[in-house]
């Protein structure tokens, strides 16, 4: 299991931000520090939102996932289907953030899912695995730092994700093959994963669902 953690990076460049875009949309770049058209959307979550975060929420499209709350956009779901109905691959954009709050409570998915960093400040994966081991990953811009631009996360592997604590933005996106599907969705509780992982206590109490909370996605949810 990986210890070290790195330090913050700095915020994307003027020029990265409206690469990544281009890269991950196909649309024009443009500065998203400039102002955009009023949306519904601005201010729903209340408090203070970094004015950064508030616009790629609206370039975006970003929604809260249901269960975990992580602010997501489903960009592609395939045609074709699988034998039991469900897409042969899907892909999604996300962004992690500390305001409004946006991290990957503990999870599993049935199918490998690849993970990729587009822009920002470093995230961190936390795996626990089924043979009682855990490792943290992180995903960001500094190679010199350790982190990775993409990373593959074994199907049945409990996984959380959150932000660089001194980040303000982490922009990433996640395919799989099989395709995404709500009823392949399942969040952990408390009780088992500090049964298998007595040594994560500290990231399974703050990156886990509350108790009587729901850990299924919602009924058609991603069918």
């Amino acid at each position: 299991m990986s210890a070290a953690q790195p330090s913050a990076s700095q915020q994307c460049s003027s020029l990265c931000i409206p690469l990544c875009i281009a890269l991950t949309t196909g649309s024009r770049p443009h500065d998203l520090r400039e102002p955009q058209p009023h949306d519904p959307r601005r201010h729903r979550y209340g408090g203070h939102v970094e004015p950064l975060v508030e616009r790629m929420i609206e370039h975006y499209g970003l929604e809260p996932l249901p269960v975990e709350g992580t602010l997501f956009a489903s960009t592609y779901r395939s045609a074709a289907n699988t034998p039991d109905g469900g897409p042969v691959g899907t892909a999604m954009i996300g962004m992690y953030a500390h305001d409004p709050l946006s991290r990957s409570l503990f999870h599993r998915l049935p199918s490998d899912e690849i993970w990729h960093f587009y822009g920002g400040d470093p995230i961190r994966l936390v795996l626990l695995h089924p043979d009682g081991t855990s490792t943290d990953i992180w995903l960001g811009p500094d190679l010199a730092a350790g982190h990775l631009v993409q990373y593959t996360i074994p199907a049945g592997t409990w996984q959380a994700g959150e932000l660089h604590p001194d980040g303000t933005y982490g922009l990433f996106g996640c395919t799989m093959a099989p395709g995404f599907t709500g009823s392949g969705f399942v969040a952990a509780t408390r009780t088992e994963l500090l049964a298998s992982h007595a040594d994560r206590a500290i990231d399974i109490e703050r990156l886990t669902v509350a108790d009587g909370h729901a850990t299924t996605m919602p009924d058609g949810f991603a069918t």
